[in-house]
């Protein structure tokens, strides 16, 4: 009897882990199909070609066309910031916090600042008439979480006295768009070609910083230009 139980449970480990694995090659595959031909131009049926799967199978994980391009923002998107905010480590006791918020805009503006990501926001913008709750989705997992985790930073480092600010929701909007509103809007509008290379990146993080701490410094942040971080260190974070 538990010989029997223990096998079914095997079978359904096994079968789980088959589904799991049709499930992301499904969205891998609409992802670049999505990105390639815009929402009207992918079908359910180039996209199981991709993905190596039946159109059946591509149905009994998602219930429409919709379903799986609600998928896609939402993973691209969640991947993305979970990166930036999720493996930020904390400012050690007595560092440099120049140094730690150019590590930490450099990273944001290298994990969002990529073609897939660029060409996933415009696709959004592109049929955000048809689907308000695509550009919604996009909005809450990507910028408003990224104003969220910066605002619960802001708050910490003020309560250390590294920083000091009265509206952490406020500074974390200044910090956002100091370092990233014009390499966005450049991406965004020029192209991929356009994304800015990592050492001019480099030098933007570091120019929004030294902007915002002339306004946020607290009593024992850098008063100084915020230390160069050289772009060689961060090379896993400049992959695309």
């Amino acid at each position: 009897m538990a010989t029997k139980a223990a096998a079914a449970r095997t079978t359904e480990r096994e079968e789980s882990s088959r589904s799991a694995r049709k499930r992301k090659a499904i969205v891998d595959a609409a992802t670049k199909v999505f990105l390639a031909g815009g929402y009207l131009g992918a079908n359910v049926d180039e996209i199981a070609s991709v993905s190596g799967v039946s159109k059946q199978t591509v149905y009994k994980h998602f219930e429409n066309k919709e379903a799986l391009f609600v998928e896609i923002v939402t993973n691209v998107s969640s991947t993305a910031s979970d990166t930036v905010h999720n493996e930020a480590p904390e400012l050690e006791e007595g560092g440099d916090v120049a140094a730690y918020l150019v590590d930490y805009a450099y990273r944001q503006l290298t994990v969002v600042l990529t073609p897939r990501t660029m060409q996933l926001r415009r696709l959004v913008i592109g049929e955000v008439g048809r689907f308000p709750e695509l550009a919604r989705a996009l909005y809450e997992r990507g910028p408003q979480r990224a104003l969220d985790a910066l605002a619960a930073l802001f708050g910490r480092l003020t309560e250390r006295g590294v920083l000091d600010v009265d509206d952490p929701k406020v500074a974390a909007s200044h910090f956002n768009w100091l370092v990233m509103s014009e390499a966005l809007n450049r991406a965004m509008l020029l192209g991929d070609a356009a994304i800015p290379k990592p050492a001019e990146l480099q030098k933007h993080a570091e120019a929004g910083v030294r902007v915002f701490l002339a306004a946020y410094g607290g009593a024992r942040s850098s008063a100084g230009r915020p230390r160069a971080v050289p772009v060689r260190a961060k090379k896993k974070a400049t992959q695309r």
